[in-house]
């Protein structure tokens, strides 16, 4: 652990992990790791009766992820047109503010916002034999 930073880092792998309200978070440095714990958080929340409604992902890791954003979904009804809403696993995404009066972005990875039911479609869950 680094006293000066408060981050913990596993030696050999060097995977890095950041404490927030007393919860670690990893810090991720790959697309497929954030993905991955997306997609754990999803498979949670179906098994609890939840439906995700959309994910928010912390700007720090908006080049990470964007490229393997779906973007093929467009939103009628701003003032502008069309709008390209990026989608991961069927979910709207947007990322966060970089605002310094919310300092959690700077640790946590993502938010998912959610709603009691089960989705029509459940693209993200799988089930494990």
């Amino acid at each position: 652990a680094d006293p000066k930073t408060g981050e913990l880092v596993h030696l050999q792998s060097g995977r890095h992990w950041r404490l927030w309200n007393g919860e670690w978070y990893r810090q991720h440095t790959h697309p497929d790791g954030i993905r991955f714990e997306i997609h754990e958080a999803l498979d949670r929340l179906y098994t609890q009766g939840f439906k995700a409604t959309k994910v928010i992902i912390a700007n720090r890791y908006r080049d990470l992820v964007s490229s393997y954003l779906e973007r093929n979904t467009t939103w009628r009804g701003n003032e502008l047109g069309e709008a390209t809403i990026p989608r991961l696993y069927g979910l709207p995404v947007e990322f966060s503010p970089d605002a310094p009066d919310e300092p959690c972005w700077d640790v946590i990875n993502f938010d998912l916002e959610k709603e009691p039911g089960v989705p029509k479609r459940y693209p993200y869950f799988r089930l494990f034999d």
